[in-house]
């Protein structure tokens, strides 16, 4: 019952974050960084992802569709829409996660796996800026 209520609450505040006024400019970045940890030997690495390019990490391929952050003058909050897949050799490929992952909130949303975790730590812009305006519903 706590753990429902807390999901919830997660929820609609980061759904809060992302709404913003009429006058919030949100930008939508081009690369997120991810960090990514294999339990069996307990390494971890931070790597960058493009937007819509395949990245492989250990027998996962990530694919990022979508990277947004939060305007610096609300709380800070780094989104990504990533496909998370395995691709053994000789294998079929097999789904694991389609979604959003949130930084500030790892948990609320995340990869499950038996080797590999993956989460979102920032979106970043290496290109121009490109801003976009959200609009109250």
């Amino acid at each position: 019952m706590v753990r429902s209520f807390l999901f919830i609450a997660g929820v609609a505040t980061l759904i809060t974050i992302f709404s913003g006024g009429a006058s919030a400019l949100g930008f939508v970045g081009d690369t997120v960084l991810l960090q990514g940890m294999d339990k069996v030997t307990a390494r971890v690495w931070s790597f960058e992802a493009p937007v819509d390019r395949a990245i492989r990490f250990g027998t996962l391929q990530i694919v990022v569709r979508k990277c947004e952050r939060t305007p610096p003058e609300e709380p800070p909050e780094s989104a990504a829409f990533l496909e998370i897949y395995e691709a053994k050799p000789g294998e079929d490929r097999l789904d694991l996660f389609y979604g959003w992952m949130f930084a500030s909130s790892p948990s609320l949303n995340g990869l499950e796996h038996p080797v590999y975790d993956v989460w979102v730590l920032d979106c970043k812009l290496k290109s121009s800026p490109k801003l976009e305006e959200t609009k109250e519903p």
